[in-house]
This record gives structure tokens, C-alpha cells and sequence, in this order.
């Protein structure tokens, strides 16, 4: 059953992820159209190739970079399966630990067939335009991160 918990919570995220960067990239055409507002002035869809880690921290145009976060991702994702494994994880940690690794498998997916993750994300607010753009794997990547963070040494469910 724990297993199956953390199976399906990568799963949808991973799934959910590359559904939506195909919709926005490819299907709506974003990287040509410039941007796209959806919820203006604080949701606009923006083509961005990012070939650092979140909010382009670290770019690299080479490929040993993208190699190294290729399997730095990689690297995480085991982490978090053997520490989710030798223990009694509660459910949240379990879709937490699902959440972060399907998002993180997400970026590693178009690092593999792009060279760079595909983001589109940009929110803004109040007069401030926030230059940085991210996608929906790194909100499940923020997202699990927490609730590992959250739930740790909470008794199990």
C-alpha cells in the first residue's frame, strides 16, 4: 500500500507535468507567440528554457552541466526512496516524496530530450514583473520538498 502511495503520487506528478508543458509549449504555441495572458497581471504564460536550476540559478549552456543536473535530479530522487524506505513514513511523506520525485523526473525527461526544462510559468503582482519563469514540476518539487520537510517525525497514518 505505501508503495503504491508514493508510485501514484510520482506518477500523476510526472504525467500532469509533462501534459501541461506540452499543451502550453507545443499546442498553444507559446514559444512563438512571445506570451500568453491568462490571469493578467498575475498569471502569463512565457516561453522559458532553463538550463540551470530554479529561477535560472547556475545556467549552463554545456553539457557536462546538464549532465551534472541530470544527475544531481537523479541522485535526489534516490535519496528520497531510500530515506522514505527505511523508516515508517506517514501518507503525507509518502505524497510528498511522490510529488517531488515525479516533478524532478519531469525536468530530468526534458533536460533528456530538450538539452534544457521547458518553463512557461511567470506570476506577477502589484506592479512588480518578475522576470523568472518556472513550470508545474517545480511546484511539485517545492511542494513534496515541504511536506517532507512538514511531516517528518510525525507519527504515521
Amino acid at each position: 500500500m505505501r508503495a503504491r502511495l508514493l508510485f501514484w503520487s510520482a506518477f500523476w506528478a510526472f504525467l500532469i507535468d509533462q501534459i501541461s508543458k506540452y499543451l502550453v509549449v507545443h499546442v498553444m504555441d507559446v514559444a512563438h507567440r512571445g506570451s500568453i495572458e491568462v490571469l493578467p497581471p498575475l498569471l502569463t504564460f512565457r516561453y522559458g528554457e532553463n538550463r540551470g536550476i530554479n529561477f535560472g540559478l547556475f545556467q549552463g549552456d554545456g553539457d557536462a552541466s546538464r549532465w551534472i543536473l541530470i544527475g544531481l535530479s537523479l541522485a535526489i530522487c534516490a535519496v528520497v526512496l531510500v530515506w522514505l524506505s527505511r523508516g515508517r513514513p506517514s501518507r503525507w511523506m509518502l505524497i510528498g516524496g511522490g510529488l517531488l520525485i515525479g516533478g524532478a523526473l519531469g525536468n530530468v525527461i526534458d533536460r533528456l530530450i530538450y538539452g534544457y526544462v521547458l518553463d512557461f510559468l511567470n506570476m506577477s503582482c502589484c506592479g512588480i514583473d518578475n522576470p523568472y519563469v518556472f513550470n508545474v514540476a517545480d511546484i511539485f518539487i517545492f511542494a513534496g520538498a515541504a511536506a517532507l520537510i512538514l511531516t517528518d517525525g510525525k507519527k504515521p497514518s
